[in-house]
């Protein structure tokens, strides 16, 4: 049996609505339920009804986010009963990859993740911090420059998503002085990021800080699906070293290529994108050409995949 991947999205994939296209799906909305209820406020009218601007407030979008792609995964699981041979997410995304892999409660992983955006907001001034996109230029490159930009402040590489997609982040007039840098030395393109913090660059020490005391509170179980973490890209099944890793990973830098790289040596061959969105299926491909990446957004592509992987 060819081996099968699942990524999960984190910020930057919600959009109201976002759970129509799963059609009337009773999982997605228990899902919702009891999420809702671990933290107290209603998210299925929240993700129905909006406004964008709701959405967009990072104590919002984590836990929605989550939520979405546990919701996802237990459709696809409800279909098919087909586990992933491995997992693993886009920043906040690892901890729906972690509710899927048996390691984290659905009830214990939303409000820890409503902590962790708060403390990520918490962390850096509004305004302070800025985040970029950076088009066209390998990832040392990038770094290179962020180096030369910094003058005293931080601005660091954060995301490496694809060869040539890299994400920076850091003080906002270290940011504005990279991108301008950046440009003069070849990049494509460099496009200022809407977002309400600088994530996982050092400005987020606090934010880790933070986890470092809520973590040990939580129950974690070993994981009963390889779980490839973004810290390390490692596998860890030791409770603690995985709460040591979600501590880490608040102010590192997100190692995507190499973690679809990992997937690939491990055997994967197809890479679903398990909730709203598209983003991670089109960097799977742009990061290797030998794998498969589909987007499980809608009812449709649950459906066709299941078909095509021989889950029906």
């Amino acid at each position: 049996m060819q081996k099968l991947a699942f990524v999960f999205p984190g910020q930057g994939s919600q959009s109201v609505g976002m759970m129509a296209a799963y059609g009337d799906d009773p999982v997605l909305r228990l899902t919702f339920d009891e999420a809702s209820a671990a933290l107290g406020e209603d998210l299925w009218s929240m993700v129905c009804e909006g406004p964008a601007e709701r959405l967009a407030l990072t104590t919002n979008t984590q836990p929605l986010m989550l939520t979405a792609g546990v919701a996802v995964y237990r459709s696809w699981m409800a279909r098919t009963g087909r586990r992933p041979d491995m997992v693993a997410g886009h920043s906040l995304g690892e901890y729906a990859a972690l509710v899927a892999a048996g390691v984290l409660e659905l009830a214990d992983a939303v409000p820890l993740v409503r902590l962790r955006a708060q403390a990520m907001q918490d962390a850096v001034p509004a305004g302070t911090g800025a985040m970029a996109a950076v088009l066209g230029l390998d990832a040392a490159a990038v770094q290179a420059c962020c180096d030369d930009a910094a003058q005293g402040q931080i601005v660091s590489a954060v995301n490496f998503n694809s060869p040539e997609q890299t994400v920076i982040a850091g003080h906002a007039e270290a940011v504005t002085r990279a991108m301008a840098l950046l440009s003069e030395r070849g990049a494509k393109r460099t496009v200022a990021l809407p977002v309400s913090a600088p994530f996982h660059c050092a400005l987020m020490q606090p934010a880790a800080a933070r986890l470092a005391e809520a973590l040990p509170e939580v129950v974690f179980a070993r994981p009963a699906i390889t779980l490839i973490n973004n810290v390390d890209v490692a596998s860890p099944d030791d409770p603690d070293a995985i709460r040591d890793a979600l501590v880490r990973q608040a102010a590192a830098p997100v190692r995507w290529v190499e973690v679809i790289q990992r997937m690939a040596e491990l055997g994967a061959v197809t890479v679903a994108e398990c909730g709203p969105g598209k983003v991670l299926a089109g960097l799977t491909k742009r990061i290797n050409r030998e794998l498969t990446g589909v987007a499980l957004a809608d009812a449709a592509s649950l459906e066709q995949l299941a078909q095509q992987i021989g889950a029906r």
